[in-house]
């Protein structure tokens, strides 16, 4: 009898371990992440404006099939096409002018088949981000969207952020990458979430704000499990004979999460590229 009671106590114990091994497995959550600068629609722009190029952009989407989509610079007809054209997708954001319609949006997609929205919100960078304003030097209002997302099938958490930081004001940039900083912190409570930032920073690596962003969280190129993929820079400016060395568009993530692979795509159709900039993707896992 006691020969049974100590085999069955050893069968409870391993069973034990397999079920929570079990469950540890399905709790990984997985996601592809891009952050694409589709460029505004510039009617002077001619033939790359936005009317011969948002087929091309919907075909890359459709074929590499982010789960979560940032993109920059996108104005209100163009953030709707992009909608109408993923239609298993929601997205969260707002023009940077008015906090409406107007300007650009620094919009969030995420696929409503895979994520539950759970919140969502957005600030300016500025010294009064919670209402629509210019930052400090800089040349344009400049804005971050986040949204914070729940795996329907792991029941994991993710925070999403995506911005576009100015072009011209140094001090602006600097003020920016601080703020996002703090808003990071704030939002994920002290970092408890997963959390990715994703944008258009229009700074190379080299740069004290990126610098000061790589110091908090990782760049996605920097701690990749593979290879990095494509070229090294983001900057096309429609010039499909343009040396690609200036990467200005990231994809940080949280200290600790794991990026499985990532990519910056040089997709184009008859030597045509479908942006001015190039999208950045990566696989993570957390």
């Amino acid at each position: 009898m006691n020969h049974l009671k100590h085999f069955c106590g050893l069968l409870i114990f391993f069973l034990s371990i397999s079920i929570s091994h079990v469950k540890a497995k399905v709790i990984v959550s997985n996601s592809r992440v891009m952050s694409y600068n589709i460029r505004y629609d510039n009617p002077q722009d001619g033939l790359l404006s936005w009317s011969h190029r948002k087929d091309g952009v919907l075909s890359l989407l459709h074929f590499h099939q982010p789960d979560i989509l940032c993109v920059q610079e996108a104005l209100d007809h163009q953030v709707k096409d992009l909608n109408k054209g993923l239609s298993k997708f929601e997205y969260v954001g707002v023009g940077r002018d008015d906090g409406k319609e107007k300007g650009e949006y620094a919009a969030i997609f995420y696929n409503k088949e895979k994520y539950k929205k759970i919140d969502q919100g957005h600030f300016w960078l500025s010294s009064t981000p919670e209402k629509a304003s210019l930052g400090w030097d800089a040349a344009c209002i400049r804005i971050c969207s986040w949204v914070k997302l729940r795996d329907k099938i792991s029941r994991k958490v993710l925070f999403v952020f995506n911005t576009h930081f100015d072009h011209v004001g140094t001090k602006a940039q600097q003020e920016s990458a601080k703020l996002i900083l703090k808003k990071v912190q704030s939002l994920t409570e002290d970092q408890k979430y997963p959390f990715v930032l994703t944008g258009d920073f229009n700074l190379n690596p080299n740069h004290k704000p990126i610098q000061l962003l790589s110091k908090k969280m990782d760049d996605s190129k920097l701690v990749s499990r593979t290879k990095p993929y494509g070229p090294d820079g983001t900057f096309t400016g429609f010039n499909f004979n343009h040396k690609l060395d200036s990467r200005i568009d990231y994809i940080f993530v949280r200290e600790e999460m794991i990026v499985k692979r990532y990519a910056v795509l040089s997709d184009s159709k008859n030597q045509n590229y479908y942006s001015d900039h190039l999208p950045v993707m990566v696989d993570i896992k957390y």
